[in-house]
C-alpha cells in the first residue's frame, strides 16, 4: 500500500502491477545477479544451514537482500526487481499467491533442490530460467559443504 502498488495474477492471464504488464528479470549471469531471501526465526528452523546457504550464494552473486516479507519478496521476482529468491519452511499464505506471479511473468518456481514446488511444504526456489538452475546448484552446494562439515565433526567427536 505505502509504494501504491497492486500485484495481480491469473492463471494463463499474466503478472501485472497496477495494470501493467511484468516479467521476470532478463539476467543470466550469477554475478550480475540480486536475490532475495529470508532467514529463520530464532528458535525455528536450521540456522547453521542457512548460513551455508548464505556464503555460498553471496560469493557468487551481486548480493542478497532481506525484505521480510515472502510475499512481498516473490513479487520482486516477477516484477523484475529480483532475480531470484530462496527460503524454507514459509507457510501456504506466504507462496500462494506469489508462485503464481513467478510463473505467470514467465519465471520458475521450484522446491529448493530443483523438484516440484509444493506450497504445503514450504521450500521455494525461483527466478528466470538460468537463475533459478544456477540458484538451486548453488544451494545444492550448500548442502554438500554443511553435510561434509557435519560429517569431520562426527569423526573428531568421534576419536
Amino acid at each position: 500500500p505505502e509504494q501504491a502498488e497492486l500485484f495481480v495474477a491469473e492463471a494463463g492471464g499474466g503478472a501485472f502491477v497496477n495494470a501493467r504488464r511484468i516479467r521476470v528479470s532478463a539476467r543470466t549471469r550469477l554475478p550480475e545477479a540480486l536475490f532475495g531471501t529470508g532467514a529463520p526465526f530464532l528458535g525455528h528452523g536450521d540456522h547453521a544451514g542457512y548460513l551455508y546457504e548464505i556464503r555460498q550464494v553471496m560469493a557468487e552473486s551481486a548480493g542478497i537482500r532481506r525484505m521480510g516479507a515472502a510475499s512481498l519478496d516473490l513479487a520482486y521476482v516477477a516484477a523484475g526487481r529480483f532475480d531470484g529468491f530462496w527460503e524454507r519452511a514459509l507457510k501456504p499464505w506466504d507462496l500462494a499467491a506469489g508462485s503464481i506471479l513467478i510463473r505467470e511473468a514467465g519465471g520458475f518456481v521450484t522446491d529448493i533442490r530443483g523438484g516440484k514446488f509444493d506450497h504445503i511444504v514450504g521450500d521455494i526456489a525461483c527466478g528466470n530460467e538460468p537463475i533459478h538452475k544456477a540458484l538451486v546448484g548453488l544451494l545444492g552446494e550448500a548442502t554438500k559443504k554443511r553435510a561434509a562439515a557435519r560429517a569431520g565433526e562426527a569423526a573428531a567427536g568421534g576419536q
